[in-house]
């Protein structure tokens, strides 16, 4: 898969530019560095959602570039009843487009395969992506609590127990977007 997409950032000055973000299929020249994102958001190459241990180097991967340079990365599966979830979104750089453009990138790919929904997992403290997600037209549609807690106790030990704004992990909140 290899697309390209337009954003809009906003300068310091409040002026609009134009950035481009190309979007393409992890290849071994990019690997690398989205293992070393992958860690470093999560902890490790695993990532539990909805009780379920994901093994990130086994699944599909797109790739943003801004600027020919790595910018973000996502990882995703089809889950067997009509929907694609959204296992893992990072950037290492922010408010270029480039996870916007990875999200559009997997909702094509979900509507190609017949998929009806998108769907992720975040935790309770993680209150920057829900602000991410719901501005992009994301729905909450679950809340688990103490799902965290028990994959820390049963799947995913590495966990921490304290996250962004020094907030408690312990809730997966899970998001969703309609394709139509």
């Amino acid at each position: 898969m290899r697309s390209r997409s337009t954003a809009w950032i906003i300068s310091p000055d409040r002026e609009r530019a134009p950035v481009s973000i190309e979007v393409v299929t992890l290849a071994p020249a990019w690997r690398a560095a989205v293992e070393r994102l992958w860690i470093a958001s999560f902890g490790s190459m695993r990532v539990v959602s909805a009780g379920v241990l994901h093994d990130l180097a086994s699944l599909p991967t797109l790739v943003a570039l801004h600027d020919d340079a790595f910018a973000a990365a996502v990882s995703y599966h089809f889950d067997g009843a009509g929907g694609c979830e959204v296992v893992a979104l990072a950037s290492t750089i922010e408010q270029v487009g480039a996870g916007t453009a990875l999200l559009a990138a997997v909702e094509a790919e979900a509507r190609a395969v017949g998929c009806t929904r998108v769907w992720l997992v975040t935790t309770n403290d993680n209150t920057a992506a829900l602000r991410f997600y719901q501005l992009r037209g994301w729905r909450l549609c679950a809340l688990r609590p103490g799902a965290v807690t028990e994959a820390r106790a049963t799947l995913k030990p590495e966990l921490p127990m304290r996250g962004e704004d020094a907030i408690e992990i312990r809730d997966e909140i899970e998001l969703e977007r309609l394709l139509g």
